[in-house]
């Protein structure tokens, strides 16, 4: 489990509710619970009334998840991402720099998948078939296809 993230800066502010902190990072509170269960964020203590509180770096926190998300990193990489910070520390402009920087290559591969999707999305419009036996689009680079229909495979000896 995570330790709780406490720096001085953070130490003397008023600590977030867990709605207030849902609500400034526009996620739901079972996202940020879910967060905490997974170990990437981690409350600074409990209200009177028992409610989870957060440190305000929490919000960039939360952010970096949200960002790496998009990128689409998985919540184990995400974790992996934020375990290699220090002391569980919140990310810095130069930690996101570095961060970032190992995640282009799968930007570029997200890219170009979409454009190959783009281009055959078109081809297949443009032909008008739609068909499920020749669609390069539903069913690319088809080999067992040349074989006929059915279950070609069962079939051979």
């Amino acid at each position: 489990m995570l330790k709780a993230q406490v720096n001085l800066k953070s130490s003397t502010a008023t600590p977030l509710s867990i709605g207030e902190l849902a609500r400034r990072a526009g996620v739901a509170a079972s996202a940020l619970r879910f967060y905490e269960a997974e170990g990437l964020i981690a409350s600074c203590g409990r209200s009177g009334g028992g409610h989870r509180q957060y440190a305000r770096h929490a919000l960039r926190r939360v952010a970096f998840i949200r960002a790496a998300q998009a990128v689409g990193l998985s919540l184990p990489e995400i974790k992996a991402a934020l375990a290699s910070l220090p002391e569980g520390r919140t990310p810095t402009k130069a930690d996101w720099t570095r961060l970032s920087a190992s995640w282009a290559p799968r930007l570029d591969e997200r890219i170009a998948a979409l454009q190959r999707l783009r281009d055959r999305l078109t081809g297949c419009i443009g032909c008008g078939c739609l068909s499920l036996k020749a669609c390069a689009l539903y069913n690319p680079e088809d080999a067992q296809g040349l074989s006929g229909q059915g279950a070609r495979r069962l079939l051979q000896d």
